[in-house]
């Protein structure tokens, strides 16, 4: 597997390094020595799936506040999604900036995030579905998001209305002091 890390520092994009024969491939995308040697985590705790029926659904921007912050490796295993990281940690650099990339079942790709950013998709196809693993399990009274069109992150969605939660949508704006680094 290749392991790149992205514009934001401890945030990765894992590849699989296929090895293939006549019955199909076999590949490695998780593993805890390489995964370690990068500082992420490979302690999973809880897995996931997001299915989502219809192009144009956008669901995020989503995290844990602390102390239930979460480190999660995303990977669509049907379909295709423009995703979408903020950087939120206190002192970081680059904090407030966003990294987009597309993630597809084709691509067999995953997205390492680590604890203090938020994530969002929004999906390309209908029938897209989405495999988490996170580190940490999910805390209702910890979860936060930040608005997907929120004018201070000025993330470039492929979609101009998509398709929102109730929740989703009413995520207030940030201010400036919100994510000064």
């Amino acid at each position: 597997m290749l392991i790149e890390e992205t514009p934001l520092p401890g945030a990765f994009v894992i590849t699989p390094e296929p090895i293939a024969d006549a019955r199909g491939f076999f590949a490695r995308m998780v593993d805890r020595e390489a995964f370690a040697a990068r500082g992420m985590s490979a302690d999973f705790v809880q897995a996931s799936v997001s299915f989502n029926a219809r192009a144009a659904t956008l669901r995020g921007l989503h995290f844990q506040r602390d102390p239930h912050g979460e480190d999660k490796l995303i990977r669509v295993t049907m379909g295709a999604v423009h995703d979408v990281i903020v950087d939120l940690r206190p002192g970081s650099p680059t904090r407030g900036r966003s990294h987009a990339l597309r993630l597809d079942a084709a691509s067999r790709a995953a997205l390492y995030v680590p604890k203090g950013f938020a994530h969002g998709f929004v999906t390309l196809v209908d029938e897209t579905e989405i495999l988490y693993q996170m580190t940490t399990p999910y805390v209702a009274g910890a979860a936060a998001g930040l608005r997907w069109d929120d004018p201070l992150l000025a993330i470039d969605w492929p979609v101009a209305d998509p398709i929102l939660s109730e929740r989703d949508a009413a995520w207030p704006l940030l201010a400036p002091a919100d994510i000064a680094p």
